[in-house]
């Protein structure tokens, strides 16, 4: 996936009728020294997009306002109208949305961990450093969306619920973003346990899906450590939903590449703190 611009980590992901997909990095790939800079201090990268990490408000404003600026050149090049706002959310790790189109903005983004839209020259982004961001279209009627779903969003089942935003007689699809493979998620078994009774409580898998639950998404690992599936459990429950993942090229995971932010990979340097990524979609009509 080529960078959109040489100056920001961004990539285009997919473009589909009226919408376009980016994926926003830590780091551009010409930059690797300072990709795996460590230090026990706090990495921020080139383009971090979260304003709860510690970084500089006034730097991490001034990185969204040129993410921004970066989108509409690539959407004007593809002869794509200009989005006119990029919506973010205070992301908690469960299942509320936030209607772009009917709330009004305020100062403060509103708890949530997903948004859903039918406007156009919009864009709706999520952040992440591990966990698995979604993005969903609805061609027949416009209507796109973007998830945010770790351990506790896929238990919760914000996927389910987000899809139920849509209409149900339309054919939608999906595209999974950069996230933590299942080698380097290691997790407690209890983890694993509330995992396993949210999917079974929230109807977010197939009764085929449950009955392999521990086959399809847990490796064992060292006493009582299991490492977790995330991105498949994720593609498993859009497909519960009727919606398939339509990723084109395999996702790299945050941890081991770290051209990417990961929460995990900085716990493990000992780093105070580090950077949110963004995968966007936005919905842009062609310039007539």
């Amino acid at each position: 996936m080529p960078n959109i611009t040489n100056n920001l980590p961004v990539t285009l992901v997919a473009q589909l009728n009226e919408v376009t997909v980016f994926q926003t990095a830590a780091f551009s790939r010409d930059n690797s020294e300072a990709a795996n800079e460590v230090d026990n201090q706090a990495n921020y990268g080139a383009l971090n997009l979260g304003l709860h990490v510690n970084d500089n408000a006034k730097r991490v404003l001034n990185n969204r306002m040129c993410l921004l600026t970066a989108i509409n050149e690539q959407l004007t090049a593809k002869q794509r109208q200009p989005i006119n706002s990029l919506h973010w959310v205070n992301q908690v790790h469960g299942q509320q949305i936030y209607d772009v189109d009917s709330t009004l903005l305020t100062m403060r983004p509103l708890d949530a961990d997903a948004m859903v839209s039918q406007q156009a020259r919009v864009g709706l982004a999520i952040m992440t450093a591990d966990c698995v961001p979604i993005v969903l279209y609805q061609p027949a009627t416009g209507q796109i969306a973007a998830i945010h779903a770790g351990w506790q969003g896929l238990a919760c089942g914000v996927i389910q619920a987000t899809a139920k935003r849509f209409s149900t007689d339309e054919k939608m699809t999906a595209w999974i973003g950069v996230c933590i493979s299942q080698e380097n998620y290691e997790v407690g078994r209890q983890v694993r346990d509330k995992l396993l009774a949210g999917c079974i409580d929230n109807q977010t898998l197939s009764s085929q899906h449950l009955e392999s639950f521990e086959e399809r998404y847990v490796l064992a690992s060292e006493a009582d450590k299991v490492k977790l599936n995330l991105h498949k459990l994720a593609a498993d429950q859009l497909g519960a939903v009727g919606i398939k993942a339509n990723n084109q090229s395999e996702i790299p995971c945050s941890y081991a590449d770290s051209h990417y932010y990961s929460y995990r990979r900085q716990t493990h340097l000992g780093q105070p703190a580090t950077g949110r990524m963004a995968l966007i979609i936005t919905r842009s009509l062609a310039i007539s």
